[in-house]
């Protein structure tokens, strides 16, 4: 697509998800082909993916076994119903996940999306201790600056505030909240985990103590919060909360929507960490985003109770129409045989010391106040302008994407997760462009 193709584009009939639509819609930016590491933009300039698409296209662009394994299924049987019936391919997709998953959680749930994958794991939460005698174990503990998607359940233990607050009548009763773990001003610059902030984890020991452990059916966190600006848990933080819930009978759910499939250099951040949930979701990496998909893996425990505790019939009474869609599945299946056949969970671990130099080098760099990073995430907090919160982190973000690199911004916050296929004079270009457009931002 040229310019003035371009300009013929209408774009007024899309209702753009989490954008300025004015804004954008005054001076748009349109990705029209992809491969590898680069987007092609409209007017055919090649743009660096830094940021794996949306966090998600974790082996590189339109690879080429992941586009015949969707073509092909395409062709083959275009959807098939997992109500009451089957298909080879949600079942292979199921085995090849599960052959990564942490400890005994074998049991994939399809769904179409992280925010159906949490809003699945938290059902799936709740009928585990209905099916145990524990109907009463309903509340949701989660954590401030969490993001769990944008479904009804994953709004409710949210803790973005912008998030909630045009639905703040209407969420799911009986959630709280954490409190989140950054402070830069005990952790700035951190490589890695901060050494400071494993105490905070104490605080659901006051949310027990104040709501009665009986009640609270599950605790629900990011292992690295992404989407709120990259908060990488303390030295502790994550074994201290799987402590707590152990002693109080609480299941916990980790939210690997963005840490799952490599990146932090192990399948699942809970193998990184050492710390197993309860039931882990996952969308993204699964399928390389080739389609829509989402999951939740379950324990043996939960899978167990659910099913074997019902006598007769439908166990969980839940599910979507495209559960386990053919085509999102074949993309998985073939995305796992990738992320094997060329070993990119290690490379990704390789690559993450490349990826930290690079990142922390921007300290010093004009209204940097904070960079954290583990694995193949990053953030960069910029300086709010004064009386314009966001707007810096905004025109960073289109001053970068002008010089052929795409960046994400979430507020003043730059955010990084490369493809794992990268090559280290990309990470380094990433870096030195964002410093060149620092210096050109007020």
């Amino acid at each position: 697509m040229n310019d003035r193709a371009a300009n013929m584009l209408d774009l007024s009939a899309f209702w753009m998800p989490f954008t300025a639509n004015r804004q954008y819609k005054s001076a748009p930016r349109l990705l029209s082909k992809a491969k590898g590491m680069y987007y092609t933009s409209h007017d055919g300039r090649r743009i660096l993916d830094g940021t794996a698409g949306l966090w998600c296209v974790n082996a590189g662009h339109c690879r080429d076994e992941i586009v015949a394994a969707v073509q092909e299924q395409a062709a083959e049987m275009d959807f098939a119903p997992t109500f009451q019936m089957g298909h080879p391919k949600a079942f292979e997709a199921a085995t090849k996940i599960a052959k990564h998953t942490p400890g005994d959680l074998k049991h994939i749930f399809f769904a179409n999306s992280g925010s159906e994958a949490v809003d699945t794991a938290l059902k799936i939460a709740l009928a585990y201790h209905r099916a145990r005698g524990e109907g009463h174990r309903t509340r949701f503990i989660s954590r401030e600056r969490g993001y769990h998607g944008v479904n009804f359940g994953g709004t409710s233990v949210g803790g973005i505030p912008a998030n909630r607050k045009a639905y703040s009548g209407a969420m799911v009763p009986a959630v709280d909240f954490l409190p989140h773990t950054l402070n830069i001003k005990e952790a700035a610059f951190s490589k890695g985990q901060p050494k400071w902030g494993a105490h905070l984890a104490d605080e659901l020991e006051r949310l027990v103590a104040l709501h009665d452990a009986s009640t609270i059916a599950a605790v629900i966190v990011e292992p690295v919060a992404g989407s709120t600006g990259v908060l990488v848990p303390p030295q502790g933080y994550l074994e201290r909360l799987r402590e707590i819930c152990d002693k109080h009978g609480i299941l916990l759910i980790f939210d690997e929507v963005i840490t799952g499939w490599g990146r932090l250099g192990t399948p699942f951040a809970a193998q990184y960490f050492k710390v197993t949930p309860d039931l882990l979701t996952m969308a993204k990496g699964t399928n390389n985003a080739a389609a829509p998909l989402g999951a939740v893996a379950a324990s043996a425990r939960i899978h167990d109770a659910i099913v074997n505790g019902t006598p007769a019939g439908i166990e969980l009474f839940h599910g979507y129409t495209y559960s386990g869609h053919p085509i999102a599945t074949a993309a998985a299946c073939a995305t796992i045989d990738l992320y094997e056949r060329e070993q990119l969970f290690a490379r990704s671990a390789k690559l993450a010391p490349v990826f930290e130099e690079a990142i922390h080098s921007l300290r010093g760099a004009r209204h940097v106040i904070d960079i954290r990073n583990l694995g193949l995430i990053g953030g960069v907090e910029l300086a709010p302008r004064d009386g314009a919160p966001g707007a810096r982190g905004y025109e960073t973000f289109v001053r970068c994407f002008q010089k052929g690199v795409l960046v994400r911004p979430a507020g003043d916050i730059l955010e990084f997760s490369p493809p794992f296929i990268a090559e280290e004079e990309q990470i380094a270009e990433i870096f030195k462009t964002v410093g060149e457009a620092l210096n050109e931002v007020d």
